[in-house]
Order: C-alpha cells, then sequence, then structure tokens
C-alpha cells in the first residue's frame, strides 16, 4: 500500500533575543555640565571619524571630555574666543556665522549648534544685553557682546536664528547626517515661550527627523536678586535636540489643521 503523505507541518522555531542584560545605557536626562553629556550624544549618534561642524563653537566646553582625534572638527564662532583662536586639537576660525556656512552643499557629517538662547542677549543697543555688572562671565560665555543691529525683537529674535541657522545646517549636512542643537525655554513679555517645540516643528517643516532628545539639569540651584510673585516655574534645565536628515518625511509634530476643502466637497470627512 502506498504511504500516506505526511502533511504535518513541522513546528515554527522559537524566536530567541539577542543581546545582554545591561544598565549601562545611554540616558535621557543628566544632572551636570554640557560637557558630561555631549560625549554620550556623539558616542550615540555620530559614528567615530566623522566630519563635525561645531559652528558656535565659544569656549569649547561640548568638547572637554571627548577625546582627541575621535572626530574631524571644524571649529567655528562669530568671535573666536578660547586661547586666541587656539583649542587643544583644533583652530578655531573667527568670523563665521552660522546662517551663511562657509562649507558646500552636503559635505559635513554632524553640524553642533548652540547659539545664544535668551531673549536678553539679542538687543539692539549693547548696554542692554543681559549679563552685565557680576553677570559679565556669563554674557561673555553665551553671546559676543554685540548689538543685534537688525531682524526681529525679543524672543523672535531666538527662534529666528534658530530657524536661519537650522536651514543652513540643512544644507551642508549629508544625508542621514545628524545636527545636534542645544537650546533652552524662556519667559517672555510674561508669556511662556517652548524653544524646543518650537524648533522641532519648524525643523520637521525643512524635512529634519527628530531622532532624539535630551534633557539637561543644572547642579545648582537658580536664584534671582529680586522676586514679587512668582507665575512661572523657574528654568534649571535646557536640552540638546538631536535631528536626522533623512529623504522620507517623518512627523513627530502632528497638524490640528483641517484639510482645505474642494468645491465639490471632495475632501469631506465621512460621517461616522
Amino acid at each position: 500500500m502506498p504511504k500516506k503523505k505526511n502533511n504535518t507541518k513541522p513546528a515554527p522555531k522559537k524566536r530567541v533575543a539577542g543581546g545582554v542584560p545591561s544598565t549601562d545605557l545611554t540616558l535621557s536626562a543628566y544632572v551636570g555640565q554640557n560637557a558630561d553629556v555631549f560625549p554620550s550624544i556623539l558616542q550615540l549618534h555620530v559614528p567615530k571619524g566623522s566630519l563635525v561642524a561645531d559652528v558656535t563653537f565659544g569656549k569649547g566646553a561640548f568638547w572637554k571630555k571627548v577625546p582627541a582625534g575621535d572626530y574631524e572638527l571644524l571649529a567655528s564662532d562669530l568671535t573666536a574666543k578660547y586661547k586666541d583662536g587656539e583649542f587643544p586639537f583644533t583652530k578655531i576660525r573667527s568670523g563665521v556665522d552660522l546662517r551663511d556656512l562657509p562649507y558646500e552643499d552636503e559635505s559635513v557629517d554632524c553640524v553642533v549648534m548652540d547659539p545664544p538662547y535668551m531673549e536678553g542677549l539679542y538687543r539692539k543697543a549693547s548696554g542692554h544685553l543681559a549679563g552685565g555688572g557680576t553677570h559679565g562671565a556669563f554674557r561673555e560665555a553665551y553671546s559676543n557682546g554685540e548689538e543685534t543691529k537688525k531682524g526681529p525683537k525679543y524672543h523672535d529674535a531666538v527662534t529666528d536664528m534658530y530657524l536661519r541657522g537650522g536651514v543652513e545646517a540643512n544644507r551642508v549636512l549629508r544625508q542621514d547626517g545628524a545636527l545636534i542643537v542645544k537650546c533652552q525655554d524662556e519667559v517672555s513679555a510674561n508669556l511662556q515661550r517652548l524653544t524646543h517645540v518650537e524648533i522641532i516643528s519648524a525643523y520637521e517643516e525643512m524635512g529634519l527627523y527628530t531622532k532624539d532628545l535630551f534633557v539637561l539639569v543644572r547642579p545648582n540651584r537658580p536664584g534671582v536678586s529680586r522676586v514679587k510673585t512668582q507665575v512661572h516655574a523657574r528654568k534649571n534645565h535646557s536640552y540638546f535636540l538631536v535631528f536626522k536628515k533623512t529623504k522620507s518625511r517623518i512627523r513627530n509634530v502632528s497638524s490640528c489643521r483641517r484639510p482645505r476643502r474642494s468645491p465639490d466637497n471632495r475632501h469631506r470627512p465621512a460621517r461616522p
């Protein structure tokens, strides 16, 4: 007699998860200084050997704990501040505006951007700049001490700088390149301005995907010289935002705007 065919399907193989248990992970929130978290951001999002353009180099605070030779660094700022333009493993190019970079299209693997994020550092008269008197070191670290002669005022000047810088960074970034942005929210004219949300929304309109977000909490407690009635929480944290230049649009920000309807109402949503 002919043998019966065995139609029984073999049991599927069990899926085996790879990797090993660990708590040695890059986290999203830190208490400390910029130099404490920046190397972890690079390690996670920027491969070693990449060409990195830090377009607001300042005093090089971000790079103090990054090993020399890990990255090819292009350091620039409006005014070079570190030891007359020298840094342990790079030279700083002075007179470079982040809104007009001297690099070719799609020539850089990563852009690092940390413009002044307080409206008080954008004033049409230098005597009105924030950080005067005993706070002079603050102004020196976060500003070139010059007045803003044209452009928007108050917090709009802050977002304008970030948006124009983002457009230029997007131009020089290679495909799949990373844009690392430092920012902080602020209260302007007694209105809450969530700078990091404004930046994310605008950059995603450019086609930049918001890949990661890091929160940095200052280790000491902030204070003010005079206070009457507090109406907003005092900011003691800032953000590192990591964007990726991609071909496809990946959005984290949804729009609540209704789609425009054609005359024949073809785009009218169906009733449930």
